[in-house]
Parts: structure tokens; C-alpha cells; sequence
């Protein structure tokens, strides 16, 4: 596509985001979840969207969103494809190996799902949970370890597709000293932290729409 593309839409975009509870926006309003705002974003930037189409609850693993898909089948092509998924992976105590062959399938699907259009399927990076207060009675270090060996397994199985990735594992850190980025269930993100993804989704979704 060329620039020319963001000021001469003949239909609006279609986004499909795929995840969980990070996602779906456990514990905010529907209009600060991220995939909203990120719409919301685009479309003041003359790149128009329909309402993102999510597939994704709370505690939803790698194998949960496989299923889910199944049995959802939604029709591509999709114009823009978001995948966040595995800290429930995490959360349980699932394996490494499940994980990645998981997640290889649902790179896949993804691609597929966006028209085979790799540059249009962004991967987001796990936020790190071991910061909230949720964790408090847990060991923050075993599970920031752990979050930081699925993100590095995901960072290779993304660069392997040539997907573009999006690390917003740091901006979750943050939540450390400032609660205002967490929900009131002081576990998941707020509008303001989910606002903070945005800005660094939106230059990664727009340069692929004009390339």
C-alpha cells in the first residue's frame, strides 16, 4: 500500500485481536481496552477501522485460543491482526514446549487470518504480572524469570515469521511504582497503562499499512 491508501479508504479496516484477559480488557470498560483504543487512535490519523472483532477472555491459554478460534471461525482476510497471548500459559505452570508449538500454530493462523500479509500481524510481547499486588504473597523473581523465558521464546518464533513484534513488557513493569496503571483489581492494566501500548502499537500498524 502506499500512502495514498489512508486518505482514499473505500470501506473501513477490519482488525481482528486475538488474546486474553489482556485483551478483552479484564476489569475496564470496553472502550478503554486496548484494541479500542488503538482503533480510536488510527482513525484520528485518517486510517479508518471498523470496531475490532476480539477473540479473547480471562484465563485463556495458548491451546484455550486455539479452540476458541475453531469454534468462532471468523472469516478473513482481516485487514490488521493483533495476537497477545501466554502469560496464562505461564500462570499454570504449562510447559515450554506446548507453548511453542502453540504458539507456531497460532502465528499461523494469524497470518492466514490477515491474508497472508505478515507486516499486517502484530505480536505484543506478555506483561509482567510479578509487579502487582496480586503477587504480593508470591515470588516476584520466579515469575518475572519466567515471564522474561516466554517472552524470549515468543521473540524467536515472531522474528522466525518476520511478524512485527511489540515489547510492552517494560511499560507493564512500570505499574511497580505507579498503581494508577493497573485496574482496581490491582492485577490487570488500566485505561492509562493500556493507552501507553497504543503509542507504541500505532507507528508499527500504520508504517504497515503504508508499505
Amino acid at each position: 500500500m502506499n500512502d495514498n491508501v489512508l486518505e482514499s479508504q473505500d470501506r473501513p479496516a477490519r482488525f481482528l485481536a486475538l488474546g486474553d484477559s489482556y485483551t478483552i480488557g479484564q476489569s475496564v470498560s470496553e472502550s478503554d481496552r486496548w484494541p479500542e483504543q488503538l482503533v480510536r487512535t488510527l482513525s484520528a490519523d485518517k486510517l479508518e477501522f471498523d470496531a475490532p472483532t476480539i477473540i479473547a477472555q480471562n484465563g485463556w491459554t495458548t491451546r484455550d485460543l486455539i479452540d476458541a478460534i475453531e469454534e468462532t471461525q471468523p472469516v478473513g482476510p482481516f485487514d490488521l491482526v493483533s495476537l497477545l497471548i501466554g502469560v496464562n500459559n505461564q500462570y499454570d505452570g504449562l510447559s515450554e514446549h506446548d507453548y511453542v508449538a502453540e504458539l507456531d500454530l497460532l502465528l499461523q493462523i494469524s497470518i492466514d487470518l490477515a491474508g497472508g500479509n505478515k507486516n499486517r500481524v502484530i505480536v505484543l510481547s506478555i506483561p509482567d504480572w510479578s509487579v502487582t499486588p496480586f503477587a504480593e504473597s508470591r515470588d516476584r523473581g520466579v515469575i518475572r524469570q519466567q515471564i522474561d523465558t516466554f517472552n524470549g521464546l515468543k521473540k524467536q518464533r515472531v522474528d522466525l515469521v518476520q511478524c512485527p513484534y511489540v515489547d510492552v513488557t517494560d511499560s507493564s513493569r512500570l505499574a511497580a511504582n505507579d498503581l494508577s496503571l493497573l485496574a482496581g483489581d490491582g492485577l490487570h492494566p488500566s485505561a492509562k497503562m493500556y493507552a501507553s501500548w497504543c503509542e507504541r502499537v500505532f507507528p508499527v500498524v500504520k508504517k504497515a499499512f503504508v508499505e
